[in-house]
């Protein structure tokens, strides 16, 4: 699925229209980056940065939305109560020292925490070819898994942009993507991160280090009980500049925004 995307999308070059200002919350958080939303009862796409909504990059963790369908879809894992087992190791140069993932656990758990681990155990098992054919068909990012790494959403030329984060996002809502319902309806559980009277919010964030910066997202949708909102943020920086609130803020911008459309 590919939408028509306009290139010139709902605000140009200020950043801001009418009342709502998409730049003061990249300021506050002194980070660059992106925010790409979309109406879909008007079918109205809003940006920050127009041109960076195109540009593609890594798609970390959020790759597990998809990747949870590839999952499920293939049969590697039979649902998301199964536990994959700990090997016993992982990489923390690559991916950190976070103990509090290094141990058995569902796939829901995994989602949840976003224990890379996991979901790259579960890749090894997939396959290239089988990611390779599934991510074509789903129009996701350039397809690209050729680096020798079943890592491949956090390490090397694989690359998704965040217009085409929420052409995905909208795939899972509307299930159009080809995957079973009931695949869908195990990953929207697990997406779930809040629900009240108002709306459900469903996302995933996701972080790499590769390439020198920091790319730091948070994509997700929120349903109302009227219309439905998408959005893909995407924060980069060097890894030399620190700033200890960059994981933070990619849910603190996301929010700003949305409460100035009244979505939250």
């Amino acid at each position: 699925m590919r939408l028509a995307i306009p290139f010139l999308l709902f605000l140009l070059t200020s950043r801001v229209y009418g009342q709502i200002d998409l730049n003061t919350p990249f300021q506050d958080c002194n980070i660059q980056g992106s925010i790409t939303v979309y109406d879909y009862q008007a079918k109205k796409w809003m940006s920050s940065n127009v041109n960076d909504s195109y540009v593609a990059t890594l798609p970390a963790s959020t790759f597990k939305i998809i990747n949870t369908l590839i999952a499920l879809e293939t049969g590697v894992i039979a649902d998301e109560n199964e536990i994959i087992k700990w090997p016993g190791e992982t990489d923390t140069v690559k991916y950190g020292f976070r103990p509090d993932i290094y141990h058995d656990m569902s796939l829901k758990e995994a989602f949840k925490l976003s224990a890379g681990w996991v979901y790259v155990e579960l890749a090894k098992k997939v396959g290239k070819a089988k990611y390779k054919d599934l991510l074509t068909k789903s129009n996701y990012g350039n397809a690209d898994v050729s680096i020798n790494d079943p890592d491949f959403w956090n390490f090397g030329k694989f690359a998704i942009s965040p217009a085409n984060q929420i052409e995905t996002l909208i795939g899972v809502y509307e299930e159009s993507l080809p995957f079973s319902k009931r695949s869908f309806a195990i990953l929207k559980e697990i997406m779930k991160e809040e629900q009240n009277d108002s709306y459900t919010l469903r996302a995933k964030t996701g972080w790499t280090r590769d390439g020198g910066n920091d790319t730091g997202w948070w994509v997700g949708y929120v349903e109302k009980e009227d219309n439905v909102y998408f959005f893909a943020t995407r924060l980069i920086k060097d890894r030399n500049l620190p700033n200890p609130n960059f994981g933070s803020c990619r849910k603190e911008i996301t929010k700003s925004v949305l409460r100035q459309l009244n979505v939250l």
